[in-house]
């Protein structure tokens, strides 16, 4: 019996994005081979990745679905991807903070993950745009009492995006009157010709706000984020002074980023007592 079959459903659908992602589309009877699972297993794998619009379904197999620059996901579709490697991102993001800093995060699936880690963070003042990353730390603080040393959370207003973050006018008034010692920031794509990008407009106004108001900037975003642009670019590269990802992220591409960024942090295989 193939260990692969004691994976997840969310793991699993995880590697054939990826393996369609990497080899521009696969054959159903390859990935029951690869993950040794049924047929069937696969083929209803394959419904929901259609389902959440990254993939699209053809004769005996999928390829990947080529999206327009426009085309911004809801936040449960984008939930359900690359989560072991968010997990690992949001674990080691959480590492670089410190208690009593006041931080902020941004909307997005890796920020959401980053903000369960932060719970045991004593005295955080967060200011956040997702509407998710609130309700985290809201959820923790209603289920144990306010107790000492629990965060501070400011939630900024705004005009509500499919991946559930806060934008407009509101929004960017908010930030612009505030100052952070960190920001981690969730991106929709990252490039060294673009640098960090979205496909909303307001959205990619609110970002830049949160960017200017931080002394530092880290981005926490998967190996799939690289070389993916949206419509609206708002930070290059060199604004940025950390980026926390996962070993995903092929070795051209870290020596790519590397000439740009301050600092590459890959989970699991950085020793962040040793680089900080």
């Amino acid at each position: 019996m193939s260990e692969n079959q004691n994976l997840l459903a969310e793991q699993r659908r995880a590697l054939i994005l990826d393996e369609v992602r990497r080899r521009g589309g696969v054959r159903v009877n390859e990935l029951t081979r690869k993950l040794g699972v049924s047929d069937m297993t696969v083929r209803r794998d394959l419904d929901t990745l259609a389902r959440q619009g990254v993939i699209e379904k053809v004769h005996g197999g999928a390829v990947p679905v080529v999206e327009a620059s426009t085309h911004e996901p809801g936040f449960e579709a984008k939930s359900g991807l690359e989560l072991t490697a968010k997990e690992d991102i949001a674990r080691t993001a959480a590492a670089l903070v410190t208690p009593g800093s006041a931080i902020a995060l941004s909307g997005g699936t890796t920020t959401y993950a980053l903000a369960q880690h932060l719970l045991d963070v004593p005295d955080l003042t967060v200011v956040t745009n997702s509407v998710r990353v609130a309700d985290v730390f809201h959820s923790a603080q209603r289920s144990s009492g306010q107790s000492q040393g629990a965060a501070t959370v400011v939630l900024t207003g705004g005009v509500r995006t499919p991946s559930d973050s806060l934008v407009g006018p509101v929004a960017d008034q908010a930030i612009a009157a505030l100052h952070f010692d960190m920001l981690f920031l969730g991106v929709h794509g990252i490039s060294v010709e673009a640098g960090l990008s979205t496909p909303n407009l307001a959205e990619a106004e609110t970002n830049r706000r949160l960017v200017h108001s931080a002394r530092r900037v880290i981005v926490v975003a998967d190996h799939t984020k690289w070389g993916t642009v949206g419509l609206s670019s708002f930070a290059a590269l060199e604004q940025v002074d950390t980026l926390v990802t996962d070993s995903g992220l092929p070795r051209e591409a870290r020596e790519e980023i590397s000439e740009h960024l301050h600092r590459l942090v890959v989970a699991g295989e950085t020793d962040l007592a040793a680089d900080l």
